[in-house]
């Protein structure tokens, strides 16, 4: 496939001198602006004996303070805008599960910089002003749809904002409008194959070819499931609503990392333990500080999210870094009798055999004080049955390949298709039932 490359993409391909100096002048602005402006980040930046003049080289970064999730819900709503409320044109808002939400605010500027970047990330896939785009994001409070939206229009595209839900009527708008990309989640993704092959038509009557899928992590035997089901090329797009929304960073058509927008976003990996950088190709946590943002900048941002620089150069030329694709966060690991556990293991092991589907739920309980881990997986209709004999088997190769993947031993339980809710967003892997049970026991 031949990537269109729109005049605005072409950042992508700075030469890394250039780049580097970009990075450092919006780097001293963006720790200006926030000592300026932001009570939080100046008082953490006096405690550490810091001031914007000691920025020196993109280095320096290192000296300044991480900045936390609860830093943002701690100074709810407003408090770390770096701009006055007379200037904030957009709020966009976190779902706010774990209590107040995340507020994020953004100038014209911003929104600017927004639509610019979700641009660059169509054009790497290959959509060009031609296509017609169905954007299955979410409308609203959530960064998703939003920006998937403008992104789009700016390129050229045509734009159905069609939003989540009403699978039915999402499968017939593909189908009579001719659509050629969809975004949205891929679990959502999986959901409307499994229409699509029940339905009267299949893929082949569709145009689409393209799939952008984020907002939840995902494995590539996921994607090797969706492209060999739909044949389409579906492709991980990487943002969060602190950094800016979708859009910090995209898989290129060579699909071997994501293209971080580094003259918007530079990056860090440190350890999660010690918060000391790690050296590209060191796997660690995925650490942002945004370098053009003006009513919502952010220093150090830990993202919690598990991944490594890849250090070559990528074989489509652009020179901005990737990152391996992100399979974990640090905060959702699971310790299960002494080993790390992280549902990105769980989801390749299943999909690693033909007999599951992309459906399943880890259920964690609580028995004698210690953790427990269950796995419920759909199977193919045709596999159940009331041969209990090889029903038994395959139950037994499923827990040797996720025993393989995790080094434990987990007890599997085989359902039937459809017996796992659906979601019409991101898909709820692990249902946990230790506090029900009133803790360890």
């Amino acid at each position: 496939m031949t990537t269109h490359i729109h005049p605005e993409s072409m950042p992508d391909y700075l030469d890394l001198n250039a780049l580097r100096k970009v990075q450092l002048e919006r780097l001293r602005h963006t720790v200006s602006r926030c000592y300026e402006n932001v009570a939080l980040f100046r008082s953490r930046m006096e405690e550490a004996g810091i001031t914007p003049a000691d920025i020196g080289s993109l280095e320096d970064v290192h000296k300044l303070p991480f900045t936390e999730k609860s830093d943002l819900r701690d100074t709810y709503p407003y408090g770390l805008f770096a701009a006055p409320m007379a200037q904030v044109v957009r709020l966009h808002a976190s779902s706010g599960t774990t209590g107040k939400p995340i507020v994020v605010g953004y100038t014209k500027a911003d929104l600017d910089v927004w639509s610019s970047v979700m641009l660059r990330s169509f054009a790497a896939t290959g959509i060009t002003h031609g296509d017609v785009i169905q954007n299955a994001y979410g409308y609203g409070l959530f960064t998703g749809g939003l920006g998937a939206h403008y992104g789009a229009e700016r390129l050229g595209a045509t734009v159905v904002p069609i939003s989540g839900g009403n699978t039915e009527r999402q499968i017939m708008v593909m189908k009579d409008f001719g659509v050629t990309g969809v975004c949205c989640t891929p679990s959502y993704f999986v959901h409307i194959i499994e229409k699509i092959k029940a339905g009267a038509f299949g893929f082949e009557d569709l145009k689409v070819r393209v799939g952008i899928f984020g907002a939840e992590p995902w494995t590539c035997e996921m994607r090797n499931y969706i492209e060999q089901e739909s044949g389409i090329r579906a492709f991980d797009i990487y943002g969060l609503s602190e950094i800016i929304g979708p859009g910090v960073g995209i898989e290129c058509p060579e699909q071997a990392g994501l293209h971080i927008f580094e003259d918007h976003f530079l990056m860090e990996i440190v350890d999660p333990q010690t918060g000391e950088p790690l050296p590209d190709g060191e796997e660690g946590e995925l650490v942002f500080t945004t370098l053009t943002k003006q009513a919502f900048p952010m220093i150090r941002y830990r993202t919690h999210d598990i991944t490594s620089i890849i250090k070559e150069k990528c074989d489509c030329g652009r020179t901005i870094k990737r990152i391996k694709r992100i399979r974990s966060r640090s905060d959702d690991m699971m310790i299960i009798r002494g080993v790390n556990v992280f549902p990105s293991q769980i989801e390749a092991a299943l999909l690693s055999l033909r007999e599951t589907l992309p459906h399943y739920q880890i259920i964690l309980t609580n028995k004698g004080g210690l953790d427990q881990i269950d796995v419920e997986v759909e199977v193919m209709q045709d596999l159940i049955g009331d041969r209990i004999r090889e029903i038994e088997e395959m139950r037994k190769r499923i827990s040797h390949a996720i025993e393989n993947i995790i080094g434990l031993r987990v007890p599997v339980h085989l359902v039937e298709p459809g017996a796992i809710a659906r979601s019409e967003g991101k898909a709820k892997r692990v249902v946990d039932r230790r506090n029900k049970q009133g803790g360890a026991q």
